[in-house]
């Protein structure tokens, strides 16, 4: 399966006038195991501007992370598989966070405090936020229609990857696809 990730580079980079198609065609041949779920969009799309709160009750919006790529995980904490996903999303963060790369979580729906709170220390997640969009708003106007959901978003802050269900952020794959976004493809 190596073997096809030349050939598909290749392929797209003779495509040489859409240059989207090249690093979209990149991206995808990175994909192995849980992250062949990872779909990457055509063309950038707008985002919700619906706020979301933090732990102390601060508004936040997605567009408080431009500037750098965000992977944005919709999750709460009766989700077996987004319980199941945080460990590794915290591992991404550990590895590439910083002033080019964010991991931003967010429970969505009825999470209590201290339940979130709970939970991190349970599963052993030190670097990722406790954000909350208690009513759904955020999550309505993002089309999320199960849990988990990620969604990637570039330093213009639009949507440029989504994905329905967990996956193995942490390993080989994600970590691939996650450095050639920050390498530009």
């Amino acid at each position: 399966m190596r073997w096809l990730f030349p050939a598909v580079l290749y392929t797209a980079l003779a495509f040489g006038a859409n240059t989207a198609f090249a690093d979209t065609a990149a991206l995808e041949a990175l994909r192995d195991g849980t992250m062949k779920k990872l779909v990457f969009l055509a063309e950038p799309a707008e985002v919700s501007q619906q706020p979301f709160s933090d732990a102390e009750g601060g508004d936040h919006r997605l567009s408080d992370w431009q500037g750098k790529y965000t992977l944005v995980n919709f999750w709460a904490t009766w989700c077996a598989p987004c319980r199941k996903e945080l460990p590794a999303l915290d591992a991404l963060q550990g590895t590439f966070g910083g002033d080019s790369f964010e991991v931003v979580t967010i429970a969505t729906g009825r999470n209590m405090l201290p339940a979130i709170q709970r939970l991190f220390d349970e599963v052993g997640v030190t670097r990722l936020p406790i954000l909350l969009d208690p009513k759904q708003q955020l999550a309505r106007d993002m089309a999320v229609m199960g849990l988990p959901v990620t969604v990637i978003l570039n330093p213009e802050g639009q949507e440029i990857a989504r994905m329905s269900g967990d996956a193995e952020w942490s390993g080989e794959s994600g970590r691939a696809i996650i450095a050639a976004l920050l390498s530009g493809s």
